[in-house]
């Protein structure tokens, strides 16, 4: 029997290509999650991915988003990943703009829309909007929204907000003030 080992050699290309390529679309389960608790946590970010490219009108895997708190508010960051991506750059200032003029207002519809619940924090920076304020600038990457107040009960429900954003955005962020 003749063995052609070119043959042989593509196919175990093919198989580690497949492989790999199957690993690289399901991230790892997480230790102590059961297999279900992973598919649904999988669900959920997939989801969430989607609301948010309705609600912010750029892709979520395009782009990075911080949330960083202060000692007096916070800030909101987004960039793109690929510095040449002029188009979602673009897209990204002009949410973030939204964003800072929305929250002024006490509109918190985008983060409602995107994560399908309301966030943590929002119903106390509605009631106290007058003390707090949104200051949007452009960064290389894309856009900020600096978030500040002299209020504490203020502050404390923007560092709940950002803390929620932090967590279900798994940014990898601070959960608290940096000093």
């Amino acid at each position: 029997m003749h063995t052609n080992t070119r043959t042989l050699g593509s196919c175990s290309i093919l198989v580690v290509s497949l492989t790999t390529a199957a690993f690289a679309q399901h991230p790892a389960m997480p230790p102590g999650m059961t297999h279900e608790q992973h598919q649904a946590q999988m669900q959920k970010d997939a989801d969430l991915k989607q609301r948010g490219m309705a609600a912010m009108g750029f892709d979520q895997d395009k782009t990075t988003h911080h949330f960083l708190l202060a000692t007096n508010g916070g800030s909101i960051e987004v960039g793109v990943k690929d510095p040449s991506d002029a188009e979602s750059r673009t897209r990204v200032r002009a949410h973030l703009k939204d964003i800072a003029a929305e929250f002024a207002g006490g509109n918190f519809d985008k983060p409602f829309a995107t994560h399908a619940e309301v966030v943590p924090g929002v119903r106390t920076m509605q009631e106290r909007r007058a003390s707090i304020a949104y200051a949007y600038e452009d960064t290389p990457e894309g856009g900020r929204v600096r978030i500040s107040t002299a209020d504490a009960e203020a502050r404390a429900a923007v560092h709940a907000f950002l803390q929620y954003q932090i967590r279900e955005h798994a940014t990898g962020d601070p959960q608290s003030v940096k000093r």
